[in-house]
């Protein structure tokens, strides 16, 4: 595959993770909750299957209640870690590496947190809150690093 075709796929990549995390938001708040509570609930029975439930933590309704919204903040985390990785190799591909290429990122994907935020101020029982542009931001954080890192590795291993 060229360079400028590469250049394209990684920056579309993008593009329908931003599309992707901007649907999210755009949920008014029950359908937002709704679904992360069917996660929630998937997650609690495939655990319970491996680690039994003790007796006295009741049903899987209270304990996906009581799991839920750390639920939702691992799904801000890994939707920006993700982001991360996208913008970095972007910018990677696009020629802007190094210390750039990592602030770049980094800035690009905090910008981007701080704008859904915004967004979802305008969406039916949704809000802003500072700590999830927080969360967002390290997910960005570590996704960036790791590919940062993971690339070094990989190109000093192989030598």
């Amino acid at each position: 595959m060229n360079k400028n075709k590469i250049i394209i796929f990684s920056w579309t990549a993008v593009f329908l993770w931003l599309v992707l995390i901007f649907y999210l938001s755009s949920q008014p708040a029950v359908q937002s909750d709704g679904l992360s509570k069917k996660v929630t609930k998937v997650i609690i029975e495939n655990v319970g299957k491996v680690v039994p439930l003790a007796g006295e933590t009741s049903t899987t309704t209270d304990l996906v209640e009581h799991f839920n919204h750390l639920v939702r903040k691992y799904a801000h985390f890994t939707l920006y870690f993700v982001l991360g990785i996208l913008v970095m190799n972007g910018f990677r591909q696009s020629g802007v590496i190094g210390w750039r290429g990592f602030l770049f990122s980094l800035v690009f994907c905090m910008l981007y947190a701080a704008s859904d935020e915004v967004h979802q101020v305008f969406v039916p029982g949704r809000g802003a809150q500072i700590t999830d542009v927080f969360i967002d931001s390290f997910g960005a954080f570590v996704g960036i690093w790791i590919y940062d890192k993971g690339r070094f590795f990989f190109m000093h291993s192989t030598s």
